[in-house]
């Protein structure tokens, strides 16, 4: 699964490394790891990690034949 968590997690606004992520979640930096490698979460991981960058659900994890029609208009 696709997610914009390593660009999110490097941007000005939080600018954080795994370890300190993970941190700020409560679960593990491989986790994070993982995640950002195309794992997919659970349903709970994905909650915590929309909530703690304040982003819709949608915005963070994806799949690339959602992107590419929400692209297209369809």
């Amino acid at each position: 699964m696709k997610n914009n968590i390593k660009f999110l997690r490097r941007s000005p606004e939080f600018d954080l490394t795994q370890q300190e992520l993970a941190e700020e979640l409560g679960i593990s930096r491989s986790t994070i790891n993982s995640i950002e490698s195309g794992a997919v979460p659970s349903g709970y991981v994905m909650l915590k990690i929309s909530r703690y960058f304040n982003r819709d659900i949608r915005y963070i994890f994806f799949e690339d034949t959602v992107v590419q029609i929400e692209q297209k208009g369809e």
